[in-house]
């Protein structure tokens, strides 16, 4: 029987050596960080990072968050550093953090720049689709030390997706029109993750071909391209509200009696694992609308 002390001694030096060791990932830039040592303190430059970094088993590692980060509740406790569109670099500075995870299409470029000017370790990210989101939490749990936890969590999101996609497989297709904005009218093309939501649960994002991620559109386009129904939340608190937005649309032939549908938008508009509520959501949605044919 092995000596409890060597048992031990063995343990911690393993320990030791994987916090010592290179890591080494490429970020959604294609750039590769290097990391020489597990990160012990982070900073989360979204709320949907926020809880990326929780999902991975890492949330006691982050030393400062954006505002919005309400998501789980524990993160409302963290320091704040502006918001995703407004960093507040010197306040991440005098965090001493040894891993900040940016996001590409939320945070601004020069911040991002000027960050690793002064030498901090950045991973940007951009979960476009449902299959990048295993990735990203692999990935940052790599980084911090929480792979088991991170793994578990990557393979609980993609039973989920791949048992939606069974069971939507042969669905008839339902033209839909993504809302995430209404004064101006502003929806998703194919990159976005939204527009894979859609695609899961047998939908056609009416606007997937545009090559603007979050392009401005007009009632006349929506029209001209005949949605089944109108799906969004980011601009109304309640489905009420976004219908009453709707609803003055409709004396407009291809508006009238179209069916509006409000899903709350931390469900579906943040790249996280909770992205699966919003999807469940939509799929029912389709469901409804399918029924009625």
């Amino acid at each position: 029987m092995k000596c409890p002390v060597r048992v031990l001694l063995a343990a911690l030096s393993v320990a030791a050596s994987l916090a010592r060791a290179d890591i080494v990932v490429t970020d959604d830039r294609g750039v590769r960080l290097r990391l020489d040592a597990l990160a012990e303190r982070i900073v989360a430059l979204a709320p949907s990072i926020t809880e990326l970094v929780y999902a991975t088993g890492a949330g006691g590692k982050l030393v400062a968050v954006p505002r919005f980060s309400d998501y789980p509740p524990e993160a409302a406790a963290l320091p704040l550093i502006g918001d995703a569109s407004s960093i507040d670099i010197e306040r991440v500075l005098s965090l001493k953090p040894d891993l900040i995870i940016g996001w590409k299409s939320g945070n601004r470029l020069a911040d991002i720049a000027r960050i690793e000017r002064l030498g901090l370790r950045v991973l940007v990210i951009e979960p476009a689709a449902l299959s990048d989101l295993p990735r990203v939490l692999r990935m940052i749990g790599a980084l911090a030390g929480t792979a088991p936890a991170a793994e578990n969590a990557a393979r609980a999101f993609e039973d989920a997706v791949g048992a939606l996609q069974a069971r939507y497989a042969g669905a008839s297709t339902v033209r839909v029109f993504y809302e995430i904005w209404h004064q101006p009218l502003m929806t998703v093309n194919r990159q976005h993750m939204i527009s894979d939501v859609i695609r899961l649960c047998g939908g056609e994002n009416i606007f997937a071909a545009l090559p603007v991620l979050t392009p401005v559109v007009s009632l006349e386009a929506v029209i001209a391209r005949r949605p089944a129904v109108v799906i969004g939340g980011g601009s109304a608190m309640s489905a009420e509200e976004l219908a009453a937005l709707w609803r003055q649309h409709a004396n407009l032939a291809g508006l009238r009696d179209l069916p509006v549908v409000w899903i709350d938008p931390d469900s579906i508009q943040r790249q996280t694992p909770r992205v699966l509520r919003g999807a469940a959501a939509v799929c029912a949605a389709l469901d409804t609308i399918r029924g009625t044919r």
